[in-house]
């Protein structure tokens, strides 16, 4: 557990390397000169909230302070009397800012600088004067705030980054948010701060993950593998030392003659596991792939766990207890019931150019020998041109050309070289059965991409290691598993009443008993139970704008996230 998660931290110090008794009389000298409304302090801390809500900028120091509608709502409630009247909240949120890259995010996100050099001030005068009194009780606030708002919704703004993104949170009471002040008076805000991240084990595992590479990082990372023809068992090599101690470094081979150069049987072991936590072939061959992950910094791997628990942040919060996660880019689909993983399977997902969208909906059905009606994209960029090729290609795929009444068209008089997708004044359908690109299931949920989970006759390509070959739809390995758990509630729906149902090759839809959450999303680090750490391929290149993100100064959203009494208020 982390220091600002414990209120009796052991260590006598404080985090400026003052004894900890000195710090503690410091915080309690600073408010309890003028704690009621009415005095000096609280004269200053209305000044300078009148100024926020009269659309002005504050600046303490070189800190302006951010939060232009929660901060001076709480004081106005509050009569304008200090918040920070409990020493041990002091403590609580600075050791809290202090350890907060320990989740992937920036203490001077949070007026870290401007804190140490306001307490440092007041001890060296030895008691506070009103005026810095009342600028350390804002300041305080305004990093408390600025560091729940992280918690709570994360740093960057995904729907600045995908317009698609629907996934976005609302607090739905403004007086229940400002309620935090009475977290603040009873010495809680480690409580708080706490039950404000996501509470999901994927939050917690990757958390440990970053401190791993992070420890990683301080023993000096490791050097690249020297490129050149590809290493296998059995050679002998100048750089199998290279790769040894790459291995090693990462705990992927244990420690052995690092300076033997003929790769062995136990070095082709640790490059099979690192290979498997990478997503690449696991074939003990050091080629142009596995070489080029071996060679990927210990500083960029950091990176990208700090931008997965950024996703966390998003996404992970008040998770409903059933629920099926799809993750594009570790190509595979689970089902978590009581908030654990129940089920799971491989996936096929949308290739680069037609990438699978990330956004959440309600699965309330599905078809059993579906037809397929050709999306647009597919007619244009795949289906018409085979047509102006081959006209015998409808018949090849069992496809069939309807009109918008869904009646059946004559093609023997259609000159198919006079049609674009632009033109094209009728539907093309493919008709259930075996090479139903569909498979024999879909599973269906409202959203408007038209992508939905289904199954595929194109086995084979479950056993590649990247998968990203479809339009843009999840198609998933074992999708009459997935059925037969989604229909537990429903009685006339078992294993060999689907079997059979599918078998007939009738269409049939099927209403969930009880609908369940959906959420596609996008996942380029994820951690075992066991604490292995596997790193999936940026396939969509989704990683750089969120670690920038991370990267710049601090800022609140635009958008409108809190609710009160009938309005919407942004969270700042």
């Amino acid at each position: 557990m982390t220091a600002w998660c414990n209120m009796n931290n052991s260590n006598p110090h404080s985090i400026f390397g003052f004894p900890g008794s000195l710090l503690m009389l410091l915080v309690l000298i600073m408010p309890a000169a003028s704690s009621a409304t009415g005095t000096p302090v609280s004269d200053f801390i209305q000044a300078r909230v009148s100024a926020i809500q009269n659309g002005h900028s504050v600046h303490i120091k070189d800190t302006t302070l951010a939060s232009a509608i929660v901060l001076p709502a709480l004081y106005a409630r509050r009569d304008y009397a200090p918040v920070w009247s409990n020493p041990v909240s002091v403590r609580q949120l600075i050791d809290a800012i202090e350890a907060i890259d320990a989740e992937g995010l920036d203490p001077a996100d949070y007026n870290l600088a401007t804190l140490r050099l306001l307490l440092e001030q007041n001890m060296e005068t030895g008691l506070a004067n009103p005026k810095r009194s009342a600028d350390l009780d804002l300041l305080l606030t305004d990093s408390l705030i600025r560091l729940g708002y992280h918690l709570s919704f994360g740093k960057v703004d995904p729907e600045a980054l995908d317009s698609n993104w629907n996934m976005t949170r609302y607090i739905e009471d403004l007086d229940a948010l400002l309620a935090l002040g009475d977290s603040i008076g009873n010495g809680r805000v480690n409580e708080l701060l706490q039950s404000l991240k996501p509470q999901s084990i994927k939050y917690k595992r990757l958390k440990s993950a970053l401190a791993s590479y992070r420890l990683y990082q301080q023993l000096g990372g490791w050097e690249p593998v020297t490129q050149g023809p590809a290493l296998k068992p059995g050679m002998v090599d100048e750089r199998v030392p290279q790769l040894r101690a790459r291995l090693v470094a990462t705990g992927d081979l244990t420690t052995q003659d690092l300076y033997f150069t003929t790769y062995d049987d136990a070095l082709a072991a640790g490059v099979m596991h690192f290979q498997r936590r990478h997503g690449l072939a696991d074939d003990g061959v050091v080629g142009p792939r596995t070489l080029r992950e071996l060679n990927v910094p210990v500083e960029a791997r950091i990176e990208q766990i700090r931008a997965n628990l950024e996703r966390t942040r998003w996404v992970m919060h008040d998770l409903p207890d059933t629920f099926i996660m799809v993750d594009i880019a570790g190509f595979n689909v689970r089902l978590f019931r009581d908030r654990e993983v129940i089920w799971e399977t491989r996936a096929v997902v949308g290739q680069p150019y037609r990438m699978s969208p990330i956004f959440r909906s309600t699965l309330t059905y599905l078809d059993l020998n579906p037809t397929w009606t050709i999306p647009p994209t597919i007619l244009k960029e795949d289906v018409l041109p085979e047509l102006h090729k081959d006209p015998g290609y409808l018949e090849q795929k069992n496809m069939q050309v309807i009109d918008y009444q869904g009646d059946a068209v004559d093609t023997d008089s259609i000159e198919w070289t006079r049609y674009t997708a632009k033109n094209f004044p009728w539907l093309i359908r493919q008709k259930p059965g075996p090479k139903n690109a569909l498979g024999r299931i879909k599973f269906m949920f409202p959203n408007p991409h038209s992508v939905y989970l289904h199954d595929t006759p194109s086995k084979s390509l479950f056993n590649e290691p990247e998968r990203a070959f479809s339009s843009g739809c999840i198609r998933i390995e074992h999708p009459l598993e997935l059925a037969e758990l989604l229909l537990k509630g429903n009685v006339n729906w078992d294993r060999s009443s689907l079997v059979h149902a599918v078998d007939s090759l009738d269409t049939h839809s099927i209403s969930l008993a009880e609908p369940i959450a959906i959420i596609l999303m996008y996942w380029t680090v994820a951690v075992d139970e066991d604490g292995t750490v596997l790193f999936n391929r940026d396939i969509y290149q989704r990683d750089p704008p969120i670690i920038q993100g991370l990267g710049r100064p601090f800022r609140f959203r635009d958008r409108e996230i809190i609710r009160t009494h009938g309005a919407m208020t942004a969270l700042r």
